[in-house]
């Protein structure tokens, strides 16, 4: 038996903070996770699978667009046509009614647990192989409740576990999102147990197998890397499961960087930031510049003038993009030993977490990924070393004035 195992793939993402992207490329880019479910489906079918796992977050809202419904609608008729058994749930982000669906009835389309309610699927290969599913949907965009107290034991067929959900985190308002333990779901004991919600491409346990696939395209820069799907592969005769990551994503996200020991000119900055940006596919890159502070306050504008980052683009290959550019500053820091303990106090002020939350209070407010960015440590440690930068800038202004 065959089966692919996939997540997240969020069709109808709006790409927040491209939109200064040329058309051409923020169209690719909105078109991205559409190409990648299409490729998935062309795996489904070239390998001839039995069983099409869909761990949640298929779409970005309650309320999607009809276009991608259609498109959704259409892929799935791909393989229900050539007989490929499709099992899906609802996550956080599409937590809608299965009559909002615009899928026909197909006796090889199940959508489980539409009101949140386990429910088993038992199914049958061309070959005679028995296995049986079991999962949920949501039907609202939080579950505080740990779900698996509703899954059945394993049944003496081959038995998959489907679920949209986190691991159980120290701060109890964190655990909105059908918070489990890990031990809890390996005493289940499933064969195989198929995780959407963290975009994290992992494997919580290699026996029994609990994985995450991951999300099918990046959407932005913290999701780094290929993205696809699991294609797995069961030996009917000893239930034995070898599972392969397949990429499939169309833009590839990445991280680079430069590093910098003493001022530099322009030509020579640019120079530098081409010679770590070498794609072999369409990548989208977030540069890091370390040493900030040999910057002027002309360059450091410049760097961060998205015309810039187009210009930069245009002589990359596979037509990839230069989307993100971020500041570390370094022991090179210079401040006059007067201005130190100003420096230090400013410092202490700023950057903690109390102050932290009331200054971003707003801004989360603003949609889920910058929640997740506020709780993210190595985001706020790069925002501490822009405000470093952005401080010795405007101490050293003063500094300038006074002399």
């Amino acid at each position: 038996m065959k089966f692919i195992h996939l997540a997240d793939a969020h069709l109808d993402s709006p790409f927040l903070g491209l939109s200064f992207l040329p058309s051409e490329q923020f169209s690719q880019i909105r078109q991205a996770p559409n190409e990648s479910l299409t490729k998935i489906v062309d795996l489904a079918l070239a390998e001839q699978v039995d069983l099409v796992l869909i761990a949640g977050d298929t779409f970005d809202s309650a309320r999607p667009d009809p276009s991608s419904q259609l498109f959704f609608a259409q892929e799935i008729s791909r393989l229900t046509a050539a007989e490929i058994q499709v099992v899906m749930i609802f996550g956080n982000h599409d937590h809608m009614q299965e009559s909002d669906l615009l899928i026909p009835d197909s006796p090889y389309f199940k959508l489980l647990g539409n009101r949140e309610q386990v429910e088993t699927i038992t199914c049958q290969t061309k070959t005679g192989f028995n296995y049986a599913v079991n999962g949920f949907s949501y039907l609202n965009n939080h579950i505080t409740t740990d779900m698996l107290e509703q899954f059945p034991a394993k049944s003496s067929q081959y038995t998959f576990g489907l679920m949209h959900a986190q691991e159980k985190a120290g701060q109890s308002n964190q655990n909105v999102y059908a918070p489990f333990r890990s031990s809890d779901l390996k005493n289940l004991n499933y064969d195989y147990f198929a995780l959407g919600h963290i975009h994290l491409r992992q494997v919580l346990s290699e026996n029994p197998l609990i994985v995450y696939s991951g999300n099918i395209q990046g959407r932005h820069i913290n999701e780094l890397g290929a993205k696809g799907c699991y294609l797995g592969e069961i030996n009917e005769a000893t239930r034995q499961t070898s599972i392969t990551f397949v990429p499939t994503s169309p833009i590839t996200w990445e991280q680079t960087k430069i590093e910098l020991s003493s001022e530099v000119s322009l030509n020579d900055l640019q120079e530098q930031i081409l010679a770590n940006l070498h794609p072999q596919v369409t990548t989208y890159y977030s540069l890091k510049i370390i040493g900030a502070d040999f910057l002027t306050d002309a360059q450091r504008e410049l760097m961060q003038d998205s015309g810039f980052w187009q210009q930069i683009s245009q002589q990359l290959t596979a037509n990839s993009q230069l989307v993100d550019v971020r500041f570390v500053t370094t022991e090179h820091l210079e401040i006059a030993e007067s201005d130190r303990p100003y420096f230090e106090q400013a410092k202490t002020e700023l950057f903690t977490d109390q102050e932290f939350a009331e200054l971003a209070k707003d801004w989360l407010k603003k949609d889920d990924y910058a929640a997740q960015l506020a709780e993210d440590p190595q985001f706020k440690q790069e925002v501490q070393q822009l405000t470093e930068v952005e401080l010795n800038r405007r101490l050293k202004g003063i500094e300038h004035e006074t002399d």
